[in-house]
């Protein structure tokens, strides 16, 4: 899936100079046949993605399909079963979190896990790379924290908290950004606000953004792309704007109801 960059946002295209896949025609980030799990148990199974620069993947599913343990599993953090983790072409080891993250993917988890009794600047100085963004670059997506630089993170509100989660995130000069529950536990309207941001910070920086959420519409709208899990199977998988069109697939999908369609991706690849 392939995103053109149109005009470079505030940020930039691509502040790291990293440029384009590593090669013509590689994928920024690639599975294959990956298997995730805890301990010998397996939750997602024989997922295959290419995700191209500056693409948007929806990762979509009921609760306890697998989303989350194929984020932590993405970023390093659990080790995965089986497949392979490929990013620019060269693959990732095992459960190794410091090659991950020098690799350019960084996570943004669904408990956001800031330093609370730290200030946002603080926060943010922590994280951020020396290619970076600037604080003032990353803060230009979230204005609203440019009047609490000075306030503890355990401080602000839960919509502000996840704009300080995405924003040190962005200090990092993430490659592969893995954006977990974005809206957990926030209101719809303040929902609306954060997940365009995400489709910012692909057109803007090239990255590539895997986006878990529950908010199945509003994702859709940013995405390119989608997937469904369900109980670690993709039941579905296809052109976003094309899943928005069709609510019933949809909710097929979530019972595992749908069978793919002629010509359409084979379940478990995009």
């Amino acid at each position: 899936m392939t995103t053109t960059l149109d005009s470079p946002g505030p940020l930039g295209p691509d502040p790291a100079g990293r440029g384009p896949s590593a090669a013509a025609g590689t994928a920024v980030l690639r599975t294959r046949g990956l298997i995730c799990g805890h301990g010998r148990v397996p939750v997602v199974r024989g997922l295959d993605l290419d995700l191209d620069r500056g693409s948007v993947l929806a990762v979509l599913g009921p609760n306890g399909a697998g989303k989350t343990t194929l984020m932590t599993t993405l970023a390093g953090l659990l080790p995965r079963l089986g497949g392979e983790v490929l990013v620019d072409g060269q693959p990732m080891p095992n459960a190794r979190l410091a090659t991950t993250s020098r690799a350019g993917m960084v996570l943004v988890s669904d408990d956001r896990a800031l330093f609370t009794g730290l200030s946002v600047r603080e926060n943010l100085m922590i994280a951020r790379r020396r290619d970076g963004p600037t604080l003032s670059e990353a803060l230009d997506l979230f204005p609203a924290l440019n009047r609490r630089l000075s306030v503890n993170a355990g401080a602000l509100s839960g919509g502000e908290q996840q704009m300080l989660a995405v924003a040190r995130a962005l200090v990092q000069n993430p490659r592969i950004l893995l954006v977990d529950e974005m809206s957990m536990g926030l209101a719809p309207v303040i929902v609306e606000e954060l997940l365009p941001v995400v489709r910012r910070i692909a057109d803007d920086t090239g990255a590539v953004v895997v986006l878990v959420e529950q908010h199945v519409h509003l994702a859709l709208e940013v995405a390119d792309r989608a997937i469904v899990l369900v109980h670690g199977d993709v039941t579905l998988s296809g052109d976003a704007a094309v899943l928005a069109r069709d609510p019933q697939q949809l909710e097929a999908a979530y019972l595992g109801a749908v069978e793919p369609a002629p010509g359409s991706p084979a379940a478990g690849s995009v």
